[in-house]
């Protein structure tokens, strides 16, 4: 179960419009690592004759799931931009099965967070796809007056 209260077990990411649309959850947060879903649905199938889910899907995820790594570790919800965001498929999703993510915030500077994931069925270890991201951190930021 998750260590933060408002990102509980089948939290679907109601702020993100596009994450909501996906039906995104958070399944777990604990400090600097998430685990993410996209339910397998019929309106995000990418090509009808394999049913295999759309590769921007499995990107949405993976994004979604790193800033929520970043933001578990640095307490800054919402103020956080992806910056970089290298993804490397592996093999298609499998048809009918929810695809999960699980992302790594393994080190905090100043001004940016680095992140790693994993898109997967059921086992990390056998990848749909990986990625490396950059965030910006603090983008909310702003003094009274100032422009954003």
């Amino acid at each position: 179960m998750s260590n933060f209260p408002d990102h509980t077990a089948g939290f679907i990411l109601q702020g993100i419009p596009h994450a909501a649309a996906l039906k995104l959850m958070i399944i777990d947060v604990k400090l600097g690592e998430a685990i993410c879903k996209v339910p397998y649905a019929e309106h995000l199938i990418g090509n009808p004759d394999t049913r295999v889910i759309h590769g921007g899907v499995i990107t949405a995820l993976l994004d979604n799931a790193c800033g929520a790594a970043v933001g578990s570790k640095t307490a800054l919800k919402g103020q956080i931009a992806t910056l970089d965001l290298r993804i490397d498929y592996m093999k298609p999703a499998t048809p009918d099965e929810d695809i999960f993510a699980f992302a790594e915030c393994y080190k905090v500077t100043k001004n940016i967070a680095f992140v790693r994931g994993v898109a997967y069925h059921t086992d990390r270890n056998d990848p749909i796809a990986t990625c490396v991201a950059s965030f910006m951190l603090g983008t909310a930021k702003s003094t009274r007056g100032e422009a954003r």
